[in-house]
């Protein structure tokens, strides 16, 4: 059974959900702005991982306290660690949420046991692909997750704003080919975003790997349940 927490951390409370026992798991859900929405793959670690979920300050359950930015989500991520008596754990996440884990490593190496990549974007911002991207949202083929909260457009707004500064960085790829833990990356050949920035990014990393499934789309779990429990359970137990 999950046990839901509200933790203080730095002037805000932020809602945290923990279930399961083992290895520590943390995961974050897409967005940035929206509220969590990753139970369904966090049923599938928890037989044999401890699974944290967290909203991050002004989404969802948490409190609305500013600033909303890069630096300050990973800040109340460490912090939640800290809270949470954790030494080093597995991070990972969804969409916006693989790249805010890929981001967390990079900035605490130290304290990251190994990354989950799931349908993440990479380190870009090439938007060559939006017409092709607009076109797949209007042919129907982007499901949205059933969110119980809606999305904080001003939270994505500005965490986007401070991820763009984060990857412009000029030694953001060295730092990358030098992230000593390994990355699971996790892509459905149906998205309508494409893969290549994530392929890219397992290429670079020195233990990483990139896995396809077959006919995913976006949301892995709701096609693909068995195929992607099989990969993580593998890959984090």
């Amino acid at each position: 059974m999950a046990i839901e927490h509200q933790v203080p951390v730095s002037g805000a409370v932020l809602w945290v959900t923990e279930s399961g026992v083992g290895t520590p798991v943390m995961l974050c859900n897409g967005g940035p702005g929206c509220c969590d929405y990753l139970a369904p793959v966090a049923t599938m670690l928890e037989n044999h991982a401890r699974v944290l979920r967290f909203e991050q300050r002004g989404c969802g359950r948490s409190s609305a306290t500013p600033p909303y930015d890069l630096p300050t989500t990973l800040s109340d991520l460490d912090a939640l660690r800290t809270h949470f008596g954790i030494d080093r754990w597995t991070i990972g996440g969804h969409s916006w949420g693989a790249d805010l884990a890929l981001a967390y490593a990079l900035t605490y190496p130290e304290r990251t046991k190994a990354v989950l990549h799931l349908n993440g974007t990479g380190v870009q911002n090439d938007r060559s692909w939006k017409e092709t991207y607009e076109r797949g949202k209007s042919e129907g083929r982007e499901p949205m997750p059933e969110f119980d909260y809606p999305p904080n457009m001003d939270v994505n707004a500005a965490v986007m704003a401070s991820w763009r500064e984060f990857i412009r960085r000029p030694d953001l790829l060295r730092r990358i080919s030098d992230l000593p833990m390994p990355l699971l990356a996790v892509y459905g050949s149906e998205d309508i975003r494409p893969s290549w920035p994530v392929e890219q990014l397992c290429q670079l990393v020195p233990n990483g790997r990139f896995v396809l499934l077959q006919g995913a789309g976006h949301m892995l779990w709701e096609t693909h349940a068995d195929d992607l429990a099989s990969v993580l359970q593998d890959f984090v137990w």
